[in-house]
């Protein structure tokens, strides 16, 4: 019956395959990451190359805005289409496509030509949109496939990890840029126009090469046995994939294969039974997840006040050549990763499932929000000194939001939902964050400084860090329409059930142990 390959799902041994799968489904976060968080370090150098003898060298605003944020535009269509085609069409058919995607838009941004800035600028913004878009598909994959096959002991760890190779692919695109300036450093004091040209180009084509990587692997994996077994009702290829993949030995008699192939009683995603059950908790993933993004992503608008600085920056003050400008900005992000995001994503993997999806993301959310206040509270003080104590307060942010919300929110929309609604609710999800983090780069972009050295352009800073501070409280409260998901098995956080209400969807033997309802055999 249907209830047998549930419980063996959850209840089997952590295997090779749920590595694999790590690496697999991690390596669209990290092409996420990486592609992301290196634009606006490319951005300076765009700005140093084609507006060289106007505006200071700097992109205008306008500009930069798009070259900055178009991904994440791509990305939160991405999100919404693919989110919805996975449950049409199924994971793994949709999983290369998005693959495919990446890959050939990012060597393609390395090639954006024109015969003028405008025209390169925009060949530049086209493909990254669609690498965006790319990007934004593997969110509601990457996380439902790692769901659909963890055990639940271990499945908020192995998601976590998925998502925790975003702080690789920052640290990894980090690297690169200081490789690919420094040899260029150390063969020319004063790189030509062409050389500073190559260094864009070849740090934005890099990305496509850890996301090829898992091309081959990615095809091979099957299908979901979830999907299999309770959306298309193929017991007997859910039970085939299941055995081959995870090792284990189900039997498969007329009773298993008959459960899972008759139609089952279902609602849809607009229908009145949807928002009874589901409603307040995709309320509550989307808004949460809006409210990290919108702080998340704008906090790395404020980096400049770090890097840049006299006494104590991880920047010299006086000009620089742009390769040198690469280097120096790529080694600053490097330490703030070290300091911050990477020892977060540590600690959320060893610990999510032992003290809670929830309790993280109400501790992320409150220290993200306690710190951001501190900054904004004591901020000339800092600018005026030196930038020790700012550089660790401003890591503590970002180590806050990846243990805590930053990570949950990836985490808990693929553990809620229905397996015919999942992909579609995560996607949702995940297009509110990015939608936050789209209004964050506009509102702020005008407050950050165009003098990277003059007090007068970050008085201004003052009031953004308050309002970051408060989204990262209105995030908090939010919260509290999610409900707890460690140890419980998918079928159960689908909604809170009565036990007719589970004997309807997967027949009779369904009966509380352990830590609630879970499927057990007669």
């Amino acid at each position: 019956m249907a209830s047998r390959v549930l419980l063996a799902l959850d209840g089997a041994d952590t295997q090779y395959y749920h590595f694999s799968a790590v690496f697999v489904g991690g390596m669209g976060i990290f092409t996420d990451a990486y592609d992301l968080f290196c634009i606006p370090i490319i951005s300076n150098l765009l700005g140093r190359i084609y507006y060289k003898d106007d505006n200071h060298g700097l992109l205008p605003n306008r500009v930069k805005g798009f070259v900055e944020g178009i991904a994440l535009f791509g990305a939160l269509a991405g999100q919404l289409f693919f989110g919805w085609l996975g449950d049409r069409m199924g994971r793994k058919k949709v999983y290369g496509i998005t693959l495919t995607l990446m890959v050939v838009s990012s060597i393609a941004s390395g090639f954006s030509i024109g015969n003028s800035r405008e025209s390169v600028l925009t060949c530049l913004c086209f493909f990254r949109f669609w690498l965006g878009f790319g990007i934004g598909g593997d969110y509601p994959l990457s996380a439902t496939i790692m769901s659909e096959y963890a055990n639940t002991r271990t499945r908020g760890a192995f998601m976590a990890a998925v998502f925790g190779m975003q702080g690789l692919g920052i640290v990894v695109g980090s690297t690169v840029e200081i490789f690919v300036s420094l040899s260029l450093m150390k063969a020319n004091a004063q790189p030509s126009q062409l050389q500073q040209d190559f260094v864009w180009r070849i740090i934005l084509m890099f990305g496509a090469f850890p996301a090829g990587l898992t091309f081959y692997r990615r095809m091979k994996i099957p299908e979901t046995a979830r999907y299999t077994a309770l959306v298309t009702r193929n017991g007997r290829q859910a039970v085939l994939d299941m055995s081959r993949v995870l090792h284990l030995e189900i039997e498969e008699d007329e009773e298993c294969v008959s459960s899972m192939e008759t139609p089952q009683p279902r609602f849809g995603f607009f229908s009145r039974d949807f928002m009874k059950y589901h409603g307040v908790q995709l309320l509550g993933t989307a808004s949460s997840w809006f409210f990290v993004d919108l702080a998340f992503y704008s906090s790395s608008l404020f980096q400049r006040d770090i890097i840049y600085r006299s006494k104590g920056g991880l920047i010299p003050c006086h000009q620089l050549n742009p390769v040198r400008e690469v280097f120096y900005s790529a080694r600053a992000q490097l330490v703030i990763v070290a300091m911050g995001t990477l020892p977060g994503y540590v600690f959320t993997i060893f610990l999510i499932d032992r003290i809670g999806r929830r309790k993280i993301q109400f501790i992320g959310f409150f220290f993200m929000s306690a710190f951001l206040f501190t900054l904004a509270i004591t901020y000339n003080q800092w600018v005026n000194k030196l930038h020790t104590g700012f550089l660790v307060i401003y890591s503590l942010t970002f180590f806050f939001a990846n243990f805590g919300p930053n990570t949950t929110t990836f985490i808990v929309p693929a553990e809620l939902f229905p397996a015919r609604l999942r992909s579609t609710c995560h996607g949702i999800s995940a297009a509110a964050g990015k939608a936050g983090a789209i209004i964050g780069i506009i509102a702020f972009l005008a407050k950050e400084p165009q003098n990277n050295c003059t007090q007068s352009d970050h008085e201004g800073l003052r009031v953004p860090l308050i309002i970051l501070a408060l989204a990262g409280c209105l995030g908090f409260f939010c919260t509290f329409l999610i409900p707890e998901t460690m140890r419980r098995s998918l079928e159960e956080n689908e909604i809170e059930p009565t036990l007719s209400d589970l004997e309807v969807e997967f027949g009779p033997g369904f009966a509380s142990r352990d830590h609630g309802r879970v499927p057990i055999e007669p």
